[in-house]
């Protein structure tokens, strides 16, 4: 039987690529591990109900959500649709609601709106994350944050102001990428690869002036898995490289989890570029799929990757190209590398991700 307990958690960003991989491992485990606590889900119910472990679950109740985030609308619904019954509100994103004045677990991704405000895209955007974290600080009873490194930017960009207990919890591979079938290759020729987001701190432009550096010496195209729009730049000198290897550079959209999986299986490595991350999933994803991994060393990737990966600065262009030259050249390298990183990702899973979750949102609720 259902008790009256209830927790509500903000579930409107189920389908996006980032905050969307964090909702649908972790919310469908929360919901089991508390059968006998009413959970609201804040959401799309057309989104909700296809989610195996949401669907038809005796213990959740589906609140109709559509405010897009970062806007008034968002704030105005967050007050009319949130329930008085409600004994904890879980923000799966740092834009809490002002108005809310109950127990808040909020978590925390990274801090790139104020770390690299420069990059954010209008100074208006930078000054509402401002607003937001400060708020967080503020309201949270408790913070989870998916890195060390993502703590350790909470406090240094946000100060000291937060009582609450921050705790890092990192996220999990999905265990069908320890099993990957070896079917056809999506690409016919061998290929690097890169996955995430076109935005400017995933760094692509690097990764491709890296790669035309060497791409005369190798037979490997550059596959870019992700959005080819938005992919804009002021970079003349990038714009001429990408011409001059439209051949051997090449975008392909969005693609479907088993596709992406295939991507991993069949590629001679991963790159993975970032200036700033708070996590990073795609190096683990490929380790898990047997991919050696070039990596980044800022922000939180050596945490995450350990010693399982090659890494280089990602403001130097010249250095990373030297790794590519490297792992395309030695077998040996690439072996280890695999090896390495196969033994390391075992440590992330998703359900470890969400035990510790349910810890979290179990100690508030037994707080007075």
């Amino acid at each position: 039987m259902v008790n009256k307990i209830m927790i509500t958690i903000d579930v409107r960003f189920l389908n996006s690529s980032g905050i969307g991989t964090y909702l649908r491992n972790v919310i469908p485990g929360v919901v089991a591990r508390f059968p006998n606590t009413t959970i609201s889900l804040m959401g799309d119910p057309t989104v909700i109900n296809e989610i195996d472990g949401l669907a038809n679950a005796p213990n959740v109740v589906v609140i109709p959500a559509f405010a897009k985030m970062y806007s008034i609308q968002e704030q105005i619904d967050y007050v009319r649709l949130i329930p008085k019954a409600t004994k904890l509100y879980f923000a799966t994103h740092y834009t809490v609601p002002l108005f809310y004045h109950g127990k808040i677990l909020v978590t925390i991704y990274d801090l790139f709106h104020l770390a690299m405000p420069e990059l954010v895209g209008g100074i208006h955007k930078s000054l509402y994350a401002r607003l937001m974290f400060n708020a967080v600080r503020r309201k949270a009873s408790s913070i989870i944050t998916i890195s060390n490194f993502t703590k350790s930017e909470l406090l240094r960009l946000t100060g000291p102001q937060g009582k609450q207990a921050i705790t890092p919890i990192h996220l999990g591979v999905d265990s069908s990428c320890f099993n990957i079938p070896y079917l056809e290759t999506p690409h016919p020729r061998p290929y690097l690869l890169f996955v995430g987001n076109i935005k400017p701190h995933k760094n692509l432009g690097a990764l491709i002036k890296a790669f035309s550096l060497i791409a005369n010496q190798f037979p490997h195209d550059l596959v870019l898995v992700g959005q080819k729009e938005g992919f804009i730049t002021a970079d003349t000198e990038l714009d001429f490289i990408v011409k001059e290897l439209e051949a051997r550079v090449q975008f392909t959209g969005r693609v479907d989890q088993a596709t992406l999986q295939q991507y991993f299986a069949h590629a001679t490595c991963l790159i993975f570029p970032s200036l700033y991350e708070g996590f990073g999933l795609p190096p683990l994803e490929a380790m898990a799929a047997g991919c050696p991994v070039i990596c980044s060393d800022a922000g939180p990737m050596p945490e995450i990757c350990g010693d399982a990966v090659l890494y280089f600065d990602p403001k130097n262009i010249k250095q990373l190209a030297e790794k590519l030259e490297m792992i395309l050249s030695d077998d040996a390298l690439r072996n280890d590398l695999i090896s390495r990183g196969y033994l390391h990702v075992k440590s992330y899973t998703w359900d470890r991700c969400i035990d510790q979750t349910s810890q979290e949102i179990l100690s508030l609720l037994n707080e007075p």
